[in-house]
Parts: C-alpha cells; sequence; structure tokens
C-alpha cells in the first residue's frame, strides 16, 4: 500500500522530512487533511457523471479535434499512450484564456476550453476544484522546499503569472469479461508537470505505481484521500532527489466502471522551474535525472507538455499543425 501523510504533520520538521523521504524512494502516497470541500467532490463526482450520461453528438460538440489547444472531449480510443491505445473517455481542461497572438511551439496551448451547452454546471465545479486545489499544491510546494533546506518561496515565481493547471475528467468504461484486446486503461507512464492530484471514484481500483524494484502495486481509492505524486519538473528541479514514479491504469477483461479525476499543478507554459541547491548530506542522494533518449526532459514546463500533449493527441496535432515535424 502507499503510504499515507495527514497535511497536519507536515507542520513540523519530523513531518516534512517524510514526505521528503517517502517522494524520494516512492513518489506517491495518500494525503488525508487536505482541507478540500467534501461537498465540492461529491460534486465532481456527480457533475462527471451527468457529463458521460450526455448523448454522443452532445459530447462530440466539444471534441478535443476542434481545438488547437488540445482542449475538450475525447471518445474511448482517442488519447495514445505509449502509442497504445487507451480505454477511456474524457474531457481535458485548462486555465481559461485567450490565444496568444501570433504564439509558437508550446505556447499555442494556451486558449480556451470547450464546454458543453447541456450541462452548465460543468464549468463552474471545475473552476471552484481548480482553486481548492492549487491552493493545496502550493502549500505541498512550500513544506517539499522546505524539506530540502530550500527558501519554501522557491518556486511562487513560476506560478506567479498564468499557471497552466491541468484538469482531466476521466472515465473508464467498464470491459466485457469477454474482451481479451488488451487491459491498458492508461499505459506507463511519468507526469510532465510539477505535482498530480488525483480524486478517485470511492471503491475504485486499477492504479498502480512502479516501485524502486520495478515491481507494481496497486493504488486503490481510500476515503477521503488524494493520490499524490511527483511530476518530471519536481524531479529536474531537485537533480533526481525526488522521484517521478512510472504509473498505470489496468481494465482488464470484466473490469467495472470507473471515474477518476487527476488535477496536474502546473507552471507558466514558458517557466523555468528553479534548480534547489541540496544541502551536501541530501546531494549525495540525489540520482540525477532521469536520461531517457525516448523520453527528453525539459526544465520549461511548456516543453515537456508540448511533448505530452501532441503525442497522446496526434490527430489534434495533424488537423493543427499540418506542416510541423511528427512529435518526437
Amino acid at each position: 500500500m502507499l503510504p499515507v501523510i495527514d497535511f497536519a504533520e507536515l507542520d513540523t520538521p519530523a513531518g516534512r522530512e517524510r514526505l521528503r523521504e517517502i517522494t524520494h524512494h516512492v513518489g506517491f502516497f495518500y494525503l488525508d487533511g487536505h482541507g478540500v470541500d467534501r461537498e465540492l467532490l461529491d460534486r465532481v463526482f456527480t457533475v462527471a457523471r451527468e457529463f458521460f450520461a450526455l448523448p454522443d453528438d452532445s459530447k462530440q460538440s466539444i471534441a478535443m479535434l476542434n481545438s488547437p489547444h488540445f482542449r475538450g472531449y475525447n471518445r474511448v480510443g482517442g488519447e495514445l499512450t505509449n502509442g497504445e491505445t487507451d480505454w477511456r473517455e474524457q474531457i481535458d481542461i485548462g486555465p481559461e484564456r485567450q490565444p496568444i497572438p501570433g504564439a509558437d511551439g508550446y505556447l499555442r496551448l494556451q486558449g480556451p476550453n470547450q464546454w458543453p451547452a447541456d450541462l452548465p454546471d460543468l464549468e463552474k465545479t471545475i473552476e471552484a476544484l481548480d482553486a481548492a486545489l492549487t491552493d493545496v499544491g502550493m502549500r505541498l510546494l512550500r513544506h517539499w522546499a522546505a524539506s530540502l533546506d530550500a527558501d519554501p518561496a522557491i518556486f511562487d515565481d513560476a506560478f506567479a503569472h498564468a499557471p497552466a493547471t491541468l484538469i482531466k475528467v476521466v472515465r473508464y468504461p467498464e470491459r466485457p469479461s469477454a474482451d481479451h484486446t488488451g487491459e491498458q486503461g492508461v499505459g506507463a507512464h511519468k507526469d510532465s508537470g510539477v505535482l498530480t492530484m488525483l480524486l478517485l471514484e470511492p471503491g475504485s481500483s486499477g492504479l498502480q505505481v512502479e516501485t524502486e524494484d520495478g515491481d507494481w502495486i496497486d493504488a486503490p481509492a481510500r476515503a477521503g484521500s488524494f493520490v499524490v505524486n511527483i511530476g518530471e519538473l519536481l524531479e529536474v528541479a531537485t537533480g533526481g532527489y525526488l522521484r517521478a514514479t512510472r504509473h498505470r491504469v489496468l481494465t482488464p477483461a470484466g473490469a467495472p466502471e470507473r471515474l477518476s479525476v487527476p488535477y496536474f499543478l502546473n507552471p507558466a507554459l514558458d517557466a523555468t522551474v528553479p534548480t534547489i541547491e541540496l544541502p551536501p548530506h541530501l546531494a549525495e542522494r540525489a540520482r540525477g535525472i532521469e536520461l531517457d533518449p525516448a523520453n527528453p526532459l525539459y526544465r520549461t514546463y511548456g516543453g515537456n507538455a508540448w511533448k505530452s500533449r501532441t503525442r497522446a493527441h496526434p490527430d489534434v496535432y495533424a488537423r493543427w499543425y499540418p506542416g510541423e515535424a511528427e512529435p518526437e
């Protein structure tokens, strides 16, 4: 089972040290005592079920294929991880902003969302969730910084202007018992931003986390908890001391329907995440940034985000940017 951290622990040196060591070794934990209103979280699941129950025409009216900013709805099979099809449908939602005039490269990710006309409650519910989780995420970052003997506010500037948070509202459909085409709900991957907080439907399972020795452990929903994990940029910022961990979602034959809502705390698209100068007793234990030719890491968040979005949605990339090279 993943470790459990209560937010109240982090007000003490011992609690911050425990946070640091868990995310050095595991990179994942359950977060209790986060203070997010239970009624809001219940409302998120209610509106998610209402969205996925809409007629297909209504959902397709906000298809991501309509958005050069990679926002909107993807049908089952509409996203790839590691080049393989994920068994889920979802809507991707970012900060509601106007496109940047003349933008190139990753700055084109900024733009408006697409909202279903038949479900006005979705927008206001997600906006409330984004505000609540941004607050929790920034407080976590300050505790991490303090645990590494850095200024607790070292990350604040990267988030001060136009942070590029992302929320996915996801449904993993029931997979029939006779379906043996595969079990990839989402393929094994690391998250490209700073940190992720995942809200899982009560009683659900399927998420797995890779351990240091290469095994996989289950991370089922835990009542009242978020699942929190390190993203690639926090690994970069700490020279590999904090660990971005591969994870996946399995939906084997006979798996029931389940909902999940991941929230990705990301700085501004053009922000360069600061490097923390670790004290000697920690620096000697830092593993360095993992080098994978198939997955280059960028210090600027937009570079990581553009890599991730164009790989996951090659149809959107091909429609809006047809003259450009294939995603790396």
